[in-house]
This record gives C-alpha cells, structure tokens and sequence, in this order.
C-alpha cells in the first residue's frame, strides 16, 4: 500500500504542521508533488511524527522539502482539509496547524514532494490555484510578522 493509499477513507484526521516563511515581504510557497492536490500551490509542510512539536514538525518539513531554515514567529489559525468522494465520505481529512516564520537562511530548492518553489507576494497569491484557505492563512501570517519581513 502507498503512502497516499494508506492516507485515503481515514478513520481519524491527520494532524500536519505547515510553514509560512517570509522574506523580504514576500511567503515562500510550494507546488505540491504529491496526490491530493498535485500541482497547487501551497506551503511546505507535512505529517507531525510522534513526539514531535508543531513547531518542530514545520521545521523539519521546511528543511527537507526546499532546503531553508526560518525562525518561527508564532502559531496561526488551523485549517482543515476535507475532501468527500461521491457519496459524502472523507477521502482525505487533515487538520494543519500553519506557523509564521522568518526566513533565516538558504535558498528553496524543489525536494520530491515539491514540483516547484517561488517567493511570492500576497497579489500574486491570488492568481494563483492553492490548497483551501490559503489566502486567509497567509494574511495571518503578514499580519503576525508585520514589519519583519520586510527588507
């Protein structure tokens, strides 16, 4: 069974941990290679293991899917993803716990579970076809870094 195989009809939500690293005014955001949702935008971020913080997992997920380091500002409001088949049952069922961060160093490079990485700004976003609430999280996560992420 695949990883995805294993992940669809749960019985219980997954909990993941995402990451909103922004630099110089502008969020870093991942095209996602993997199924639910290959080819849409999002932020890198995965899976929490066992012992693991939130805070760690955004971290880690960060570190192996486009090579950067951030420091994390704070937690933002979770989103969950629910997708339904044709009779109403979850497929699919995440709940993501998104952070705000500042980036501290590297530059993002596509890792396999990402199709491809860009700096984007919040305009750009927009044109953009990303993973559900989105847009919301990442006017959170500006507003939570305010003026540090500017250049």
């Amino acid at each position: 069974m695949t990883e995805v195989e294993a992940r669809t009809f749960p019985t219980r939500p997954f909990v993941g941990a995402s990451i909103a690293v922004i630099r110089d005014g502008r969020v870093l955001l991942a095209a996602r290679a993997n199924e639910p949702m290959r080819g849409v935008w999002t932020l890198p971020g995965g899976l929490v293991e066992a012992g693991e913080t939130l805070a760690e997992a955004a971290l880690r997920e960060l570190s192996e899917e486009v090579g950067l380091t951030a420091e994390v500002v704070g937690v933002l409001s979770p989103t969950e993803i629910i997708m339904r088949d044709g009779e109403g049952r979850a497929r699919h069922h995440y709940v993501v716990h998104p952070h705000a961060a500042l980036w501290r160093g590297g530059e993002p490079v596509a890792g396999p579970e990402a199709l491809g990485v860009r700096w984007a700004s919040l305009d750009e976003i927009a044109g953009l076809e990303t993973t559900p609430g989105l847009l919301g999280t990442l006017r959170e996560a500006f507003a939570r870094i305010g003026t540090r992420g500017q250049a």
